[in-house]
């Protein structure tokens, strides 16, 4: 474990510290992460929750969803399917108040928005460079989109997070190009 200026355990940060296939899939989330956040460069609280397509998403609400899941996921390598909502269970209730993670709610800002997903993002790069084994299992929670019985892998569950970071991404360029005809590239 390194250490920071003021004598704080740090995570690993460099290829050799923490071994290729871990600077690869650090490297990967980063990028789409990066992607992501550049769909909500220079808007304001207003513009950030703006639903401009027939969707009911909202940049903000993306970025804060992709937080949420990005956390639900990191607790679930840890902690495994105890950590993850039971779907099967949710009440309509339950299902209202999921949705509530893809709109800005009043009182609702980007900037605390962001700071919440560079926390996550922060706690799910610790877990990639210092987990014992990338290659532990946990069962996947019951949910009608996961096969019964089936198990995930750390890695599995790191690529997850990075494809659905990156499918979100695709959300939220597409908003953002509605919005005011800003592109997160090109």
């Amino acid at each position: 474990m390194n250490q920071n200026a003021t004598g704080m355990a740090t995570a690993p940060t460099t290829a050799a510290e923490i071994g290729d296939e871990r600077a690869d899939l650090l490297a990967m989330l980063a990028e789409k992460r990066r992607l992501l956040r550049s769909t909500a460069r220079d808007l304001t609280d207003e513009q950030a929750g703006l639903r401009p397509t027939a969707s009911e998403l909202c940049i903000g609400g993306l970025i804060k969803h992709v937080s949420a899941g990005e956390r639900n996921w990191a607790n679930f390598i840890t902690q495994g399917p105890s950590a993850m909502r039971d779907f099967a269970a949710m009440t309509e209730s339950d299902l209202a108040e999921w949705a509530l993670q893809f709109r800005m709610l009043p009182g609702e800002n980007l900037a605390d928005i962001l700071d919440e997903y560079a926390d996550a993002a922060c706690r799910t790069d610790e877990l990639i460079a210092t987990l014992p084994d990338l290659a532990a299992t946990q069962p996947l929670p019951k949910a009608p989109w996961f096969e019964d019985g089936a198990a995930w892998s750390a890695r599995r569950v790191i690529m997850h997070i990075t494809a659905e970071t990156a499918q979100h991404c695709g959300h939220a360029d597409i908003i953002r190009e509605s919005l005011d005809g800003a592109k997160s590239m090109g």
